[in-house]
């Protein structure tokens, strides 16, 4: 047998050309035959692997061509590529089903599931939770096959052994023996994993029948694939067969190696998986050699034997080795940085300085390798703002590129009744354009939410949104032509949608039709003035992976049974979300960024190990949903572990690199993170040889990638807005609601009044307090004018209602308002009736909303008071009561003492002095607050002495109005922030920080 090993810090690839170079012209009769390469079957782990051999080769040759050997992809080998070579070769190839493709197998295990659910599932679930079901049912198939355990063997799982929820579990995987294998006959198809051990073991059975007449060399593999293993097996017994293992410890204590291949609570050790294929090779670790090369190793393997130490699966039978015998950890961690940022943001920022310095240096690459895709993604985004472009090996999910996106979005739009964010979402998107120009379909779609969408959502549907623009044409004359165009254009998107409607609406419909029309909707979406939509959308790598996966799923949902229209968004958002895309150009040539299965058997000059943080590297094993521990071992399937002792080989490997950074962030998400369980060996490792210095080095990035955006010298604060306005530009006008807003945060008096400024409407709103108000005032109010004091109390109630109805129409179509405010509104009505027929006998109302004004005289002139009393009193002892509803909340008494709302004792002065029409004046005994919330309890009055308040309020309105007529008091944002209003539309403008209500600072605002 011939089996061999690169040490973890030479670069494998290149180590492996060149001993297969130095091979072949050696085994050929003339050393300079240029087909001696051709002679010789390479067999690596993946494709990326063979794509990095070959650039070995041409780095071997300096560029020159050659005939390269033949490579082939062991885990993913196919009929072409076996039984070509060789005596007894059989033409064609073996004869096997072809795997079955993975979106057919998640639709048709989907059905299984809806079918066979509701018998062991609490109930059944829909199709979007069938596919997630079907997608974990097929992962655990292909663990199963990986591992050949036969799954009818699950029949033979006792479950009495174990809990009832476990009992249940196996019962639902009957899916999997009792009625997929049928299935599988039926579609002539064999699953992924079990096609792939089939053609390993022909592959093996032919190689044992017939070795071929040249080299065979299986390089990079661990052999955590059994039938992986079996094939590395044949090849390590052919004549001229060689096994290239990766970073094989031949340094390790045999105690340790020993209780490696005896005990499986090892299996997270990296040495682990390569142990046990030594042993089903039979071969002893000491027959082992080194891969001959001409590669030099360019880490000190020092580093290698500290990590090993560090690593080490026995360390209480090595505590007594003396410190001499242990490598030094300064020389073996030269060029290793260790880096601790703050958050991911740092640690992505520093990471990217990195990368940008290395390709300073001609000809010289980094990587970056992580599990984690989100600081992969915000590496990626750092690295743009020098216009590089990074390789990012995993790919980008297709549901978040331009065409993904706008395929999610506008199917969103139709199935969520046109909800005004999902709709904006999809007409601003950048692909949007509706057969126009795409600056006027935008601005169209603008227009639309100024119009219609601010506020309270239309009705549901086009003809909600259509309706809409007609009350809006009606009710304002000079927006009638705009909201006639606007109302075109939506009756052109509402015809072309209307396929996509009518399929999401029926209660049984062909997945086919709905795919159909689904793509005909994003066409017309896509389509410009110069280009159709297919142009448009279909282009480019997303636009061409959207169509690959359209038209894989359109093959996959073949003769399923029709489905419920309503159920097809989720299940297209579930079986799109797994699909990435990767870019085939336009990358750097010198910077990548790799997963942990995409770095084995890579090299760069700088590598960079990034989010070393327990639960991303390694990533949480967490709990198998089908199988608890004691279940998975007794059906022979690997303990999770096993997972963790790879992730270890990869983080070995890289670690051994010639410069490494090993970085890390101490919280994500506002949560504090544990280092990974690897550093904290080697940190524990280090503390006991009092080397903690020896693995340092990070804090000159962080320094630079915070030094990245700061601003030359120290920041200047910017102070708080404080204009002052000339006296001519200052409001000689407000209302009594309003003096309250100029003593509390003169600002927003200043936003509103001088600046002109308008707070828009938030997207998809309740109605806000002040409609509510507005409908509950109204309703009251025509019911107070009509009050008949001879009708019952049901009948006057009735009538009540009918007002509430015609106040509330406008919005009663809106869910939340019919929902919510009106069953509120009935209870106020049914109070308001019994309150105002004992009211009624103590008072009587002068006016009802009445309308007052009264003119003061202040330093720089008249100052008008304005205000509208929801409703004045004229008790039966010839004195005034002013009232004023509310439906949200009251001022508390203090506020009141304190003339911080001062709305009703303002009223209650105009009042007196005769300020509201048909109201004479008169002495005001009283104020009052009826809260009317609909809720628990329905209503409140809170009463007070008038005469005082009125006298308070009456002065400070004075000395109010003359501190603002001088042109040097400024209109300052929230002068006293334990008295600031709780809402303000302007305080973004003004830059303030937010309290709480406890008073305590807040963030910005």
């Amino acid at each position: 047998m011939r089996v061999a090993s690169i040490p973890a810090g030479a670069p494998f690839v290149d180590a492996l050309a060149a001993g297969i170079w130095n091979m072949a012209r050696e085994a050929a009769k003339d050393r300079d035959d240029p087909l001696a390469l051709t002679r010789v079957t390479v067999l690596l782990p993946t494709r990326r692997a063979i794509r990095s051999l070959r650039d070995a080769f041409l780095r071997l040759g300096n560029g020159a061509p050659m005939l390269l050997p033949r490579l082939m992809p062991l885990g993913e080998l196919d009929d072409d590529a076996l039984l070509l070579e060789g005596e007894g070769a059989q033409e064609g190839g073996i004869d096997l089903p072809p795997a079955i493709s993975g979106l057919r197998r998640q639709l048709l295990l989907a059905r299984l599931v809806r079918q066979l659910g509701a018998q062991s599932l609490p109930e059944t679930p829909d199709e979007a939770q069938s596919a997630r079901l079907a997608e974990a049912l097929a992962r655990l198939l292909d663990e199963m096959q990986t591992e050949r355990v036969d799954v009818a063997k699950l029949k033979d799982l006792a479950p009495e052994a174990f809990a009832r929820h476990w009992q249940q579990t196996l019962k639902f995987l009957a899916i999997l023996t009792e009625h997929w294998p049928k299935i599988l006959e039926a579609e002539g198809a064999l699953d992924p994993a079990a096609r792939r051990n089939a053609t390993l073991a022909a592959q093996a059975e032919f190689w044992r029948q017939h070795p071929p007449t040249g080299p065979v060399i299986a390089a990079g593999s661990t052999g955590s694939i059994p039938a992986t293993a079996d094939l590395l097996a044949v090849v390590a017994s052919l004549p001229q067969g060689h096994v290239v293992l990766p970073g094989l410890d031949r340094a390790m204590p045999e105690a340790c190696w020993r209780a490696l291949l005896s005990d499986r609570r090892l299996a997270s050790h990296p040495q682990f998986g390569l142990a046990r294929l030594l042993d089903q090779l039979q071969v002893v670790r000491a027959d082992v050699a080194e891969w001959p090369s001409d590669v030099a190793t360019a880490t000190p393997p020092a580093r290698a034997a500290l990590l090993a130490r560090a690593l080490d699966p026995m360390p209480d039978q090595q505590d007594d080795a003396p410190a001499a015998e242990l490598p030094d950890p300064f020389e073996a961690l030269a060029g290793v940085t260790r880096l601790e940022a703050s958050g991911p943001q740092e640690e992505a920022g520093a990471i990217a300085l990195m990368m940008r310095d290395a390709v300073e240096v001609e000809g010289q690459t980094a990587a970056l390798i992580t599990p984690d895709r989100d600081l992969a993604r915000r590496v990626a985004a750092e690295l743009r703002r020098w216009d590089i472009e990074v390789d990012d090996s995993a790919g980008q999910p297709l549901a978040s590129t331009p065409a993904g996106a706008l395929a999610r979005l506008a199917l969103a739009m139709l199935s969520d009744d046109l909800a005004p964010a999902a709709l904006l979402a999809a007409l601003k998107h950048p692909l949007a354009s509706g057969g126009e120009k795409t600056v006027a379909f935008r601005d169209r779609a603008r227009a639309l939410e100024m119009a219609v969408l601010r506020g309270p959502r239309p009705t549901p549907g086009f003809a909600g949104l259509l309706s809409a623009l007609r009350e809006l044409a009606a009710s304002r004359p000079k927006e009638k032509a705009s909201a006639e165009r606007l109302a075109r254009w939506l009756e052109g998107l509402a015809t072309a949608a209307s396929p996509l409607c009518e399929a999401l609406a029926s209660r049984e419909v062909p997945v086919e039709t709905l795919l159909r029309a689904h793509a005909a909707w994003l066409e017309h979406l896509a389509a410009d003035d110069e280009r159709p939509g297919a142009a448009r959308l279909w282009r480019g790598d997303d636009g061409e992976a959207l169509a690959g996966f359209v038209a894989e799923l359109a093959q996959a949902a073949r003769d399923m049974p029709p489905m419920a229209g309503r159920a097809y968004p989720a299940l297209f958002e579930t079986l799109l979300a797994g699909r990435v895309v990767r870019p085939r150009y336009g990358a750097h040539p010198r910077l990548f960024i790799w997963g942990p299965l995409e770095a084995r058997l890579q090299h760069a000059d700088l590598t960079i190990l990034g989010g070393l943080n327990e639960g991303a590297w390694p990533g949480d094993v967490g709990a198998d949903p089908w199988m608890s521990r004691p279940m998975r071992e007794a059906f022979g399937l690997p303990p999770p572990e096993r997972r963790i002792g790879l992730a270890a080989h990869d983080f070995a490997q890289a670690f051994a690199a010639p410069r490494v950074a090993l970085t890390r962030a101490q919280r994500v998400e506002g949560t504090p993170t544990v280092p990974a369980r690897w550093l904290q060996r080697l940190d524990n490792l280090l503390l006991g040889l009092k080397a903690q210095d020896a693995l340092q080095g990070g804090e000159q990035w962080l320094f630079w990638q915070q030094a990245l955006d700061a601003t030359d010298g120290p920041a200047t604060p910017i102070p708080r807005p404080a204009p002052t306005p000339p006296v001519a530009a200052r409001p000689r006008r407000l209302s009594v609601t309003q003096v309250e807003t100029w003593m509390r945060d003169p600002y927003g008096i200043y936003a509103r009044h001088i600046l002109k400024l308008g707070a828009l409407d938030p997207l998809d709103a309740d109605p806000g307090a002040a409609d509510r108000g507005n409908f509950i005032h109204d309703a009251l109010d025509r019911f107070v004018k009509s009050w008949r004091a001879d009708e019952a109390s049901d009948a006057a109630c009735e009538r009540l209602l009918g007002f509430g109805r015609e106040a509330f129409a406008p919005a009663l179509d809106r869910p939340g308002v019919w929902a919510f405010w009106w069953p509120r509104f009935e209870r106020i009505a049914r109070w308001f009736v019994e309150n105002e027929s004992e009211r009624r006998r103590m008072a009587t109302p002068l006016a009802v909303e009445g309308r007052g004004e009264l003119t003061l005289d202040g330093p720089a002139g008249k100052f008008k008071l304005i205000a509208k009393a929801d409703r004045i009193d004229h008790l039966n002892d010839g004195r005034i009561a002013v009232i004023d509803y509310k439906t949200g909340g009251v001022p508390s008494k203090g506020d009141l003492e304190r003339g911080l709302a001062p709305q009703l004792p303002l009223e209650a002065m105009m009042a007196a002095r005769g300020g509201f029409e048909g109201v004479p004046g008169g002495e005001v005994a009283e104020i009052a607050f009826w809260r009317l919330s609909g809720g628990r309890p329905v209503a409140e009055v809170k009463q007070y002495d008038a005469p005082q308040f009125a006298a308070d309020a009456y002065e400070g309105l004075l000395r109010l109005i003359a501190a603002f007529d001088d042109p040097a008091t400024p209109y300052l944002a929230r002068p006293r922030a334990e008295h600031a209003p709780r809402f303000s539309d302007y305080e973004h403008l003004a830059r303030v920080k937010e309290w709480s209500a406890s008073g305590e600072e807040g963030g910005e605002s």
